[in-house]
C-alpha cells in the first residue's frame, strides 16, 4: 500500500509538468520579441543611462539565449550571438584589466561559443582577464552579490575548458570572501539561508517590518550562479560540497517565502515593502530549483510544486501575447528600485529580464 501511494504521488507530479512543446513555444516567443526589438546587437542600451551592449545586462540575456540554443539550435540565434561578440571583438567593457564582474559576464557566452567552434581569439580576452585574477592576491572584488553570478561561472567554465584547477581555487576563495568577510561577517546569513545584497544592507539595516532585507533578484543571482558552477566543476572538485550545501540551504529558505500566485516578492521577508509580482527573481528561482530537481540535488516531491506554481504564474501573468515580459524590476539593488512595477511597464533595461526567463524556461523544458 505504501509503495502504491508513493507511485501515485510521483505519477501525479509528473502529470502536472507543462507540455515540452508549449514551454519551447513560450521561450521562442519571448526571445523573438527581444531579437526583433533589439535587432541591432551593436547599439548601446540607451534608457535612463547609456551602456554598451557587452555589459552584464546583455551578458545575462545571452546566457539565456545560449540555453535556448542548446534546446533549439536555430541558426539566427547562433548568428545573433556570434555577430554581437565579433562586434565587441570578443572583448570586455573597460578592457582586460577590469576586475569588475559586470564587465566579465559576457565572457560566459564567449566561452560557450568557443566550445561550439574553437578559435583562440574568442576566449583570449576573457582568459587574460581571469588569468589576472588568479595571478593577483585580491579576493574582495565581489563586494555585491550580483557579482557572484556575473563573474563566478566564467571562472568555472574556464577551469572546465582548460583543466586548470587554479580557476576553481580562485573562484572559491573569492566566493568565500564575499560569503564570510564582506560587511565584517560576510554577506551570507547562514541562519536564514539568504544573502544581503551588499554591506549597506547588513544589520542594523532592517525592512519596515523589522526583518532582514533580502532582495529577491540579488538572491536569484547567487542561486543561479551556484547551479551554473556546480554543473561545470568536476565531481571531485574540492569545494563542490560547499556549493551544494549553500544551494540546498538557499532552496529551503526560498521555499518558505513563495507567494500564493507563484511569484516571489522583491523583498523576500517583507511582503508589504513594495509587495507584488516580480519576474526576474522568480525566473532565477525557477531556474535553480528546476535544475536542482533534475540533478537530484533537491527532492522532487518537495520542490516540484513550487516550480510548477512559479512557472504557471510567469506564463499567465508576466508573458504578453507578443512576448514582452511584465513585472520586471529595473536595474538597482533593493526593493524600492524601479518601482512601481506592472504588467505593461517597460523596465529601463529589457535584456537581463529576458535572459533570466529563458534560463528558467530552459530548465522547465529539461524537466520532462
Amino acid at each position: 500500500m505504501v509503495a502504491l501511494i508513493m507511485t501515485c504521488s510521483c505519477f501525479g507530479l509528473r502529470a502536472q509538468l507543462p507540455n515540452r512543446q508549449d514551454a519551447l513555444k513560450v521561450m521562442i516567443k519571448v526571445n523573438r520579441y527581444f531579437m526583433e526589438k533589439y535587432a541591432d546587437y551593436a547599439k548601446p542600451s540607451h534608457t535612463d543611462i547609456i551602456r554598451p551592449s557587452n555589459i552584464w545586462t546583455r551578458g545575462v540575456y545571452y546566457e539565456g539565449l545560449m540555453s535556448l540554443y542548446r534546446i533549439y539550435p536555430q541558426e539566427d540565434f547562433y548568428s545573433y550571438m556570434v555577430n554581437w561578440a565579433e562586434f565587441h571583438k570578443w572583448g570586455l567593457r573597460n578592457g582586460n584589466t577590469t576586475r569588475n564582474a559586470d564587465d566579465q559576464c559576457c565572457g560566459q557566452t564567449y566561452i560557450d561559443l568557443y566550445n561550439i567552434s574553437p578559435d583562440p581569439v574568442k576566449i583570449r580576452n576573457i582568459k587574460a582577464c581571469l588569468d589576472m585574477l588568479i595571478h593577483t592576491p585580491q579576493l574582495d572584488d565581489w563586494s555585491w552579490i550580483d557579482a557572484i553570478q556575473m563573474g563566478m561561472p566564467a571562472l568555472a567554465k574556464l577551469g572546465e575548458l582548460t583543466g586548470d584547477r587554479r580557476y576553481f581555487e580562485k573562484m572559491h576563495a573569492m566566493y568565500m570572501f564575499t560569503r564570510n568577510h564582506h560587511g565584517l561577517h560576510g554577506l551570507y546569513n547562514s541562519a536564514e539561508g539568504l544573502w544581503w545584497r551588499d554591506a549597506s544592507f547588513v544589520p542594523p539595516y532592517k525592512e519596515p517590518n523589522g526583518r532582514n532585507c533580502y532582495w529577491s533578484r540579488g538572491n536569484g543571482w547567487v542561486y543561479a550562479a551556484l547551479a551554473r558552477v556546480i554543473e561545470c566543476i568536476p565531481a571531485d572538485e574540492a569545494h563542490r560540497g560547499q556549493y551544494v550545501s549553500d544551494f540546498k540551504s538557499m532552496s529551503a529558505a526560498l521555499k518558505d517565502c513563495q507567494r500564493e500566485d507563484g511569484f516571489w516578492n522583491v523583498s523576500l521577508h517583507d511582503a508589504n515593502h513594495y509587495g507584488g509580482k516580480e519576474t526576474t527573481g522568480t525566473s532565477l528561482f525557477v531556474y535553480g530549483m528546476a535544475w536542482g530537481i533534475r540533478q537530484g540535488i533537491l527532492d522532487r516531491e518537495t520542490y516540484l510544486p513550487l516550480v510548477l506554481k512559479a512557472w504557471e504564474g510567469l506564463v499567465s501573468h508576466a508573458v504578453h501575447p507578443d512576448g514582452f515580459l511584465g513585472w520586471v524590476q529595473g536595474t538597482g539593488k533593493e526593493p524600492k528600485d524601479g518601482q512601481p512595477l506592472g504588467y505593461d511597464k517597460i523596465p529601463n533595461f529589457e535584456d537581463y529580464g529576458v535572459g533570466c526567463f529563458l534560463l528558467g524556461a530552459s530548465e522547465i523544458y529539461r524537466l520532462q
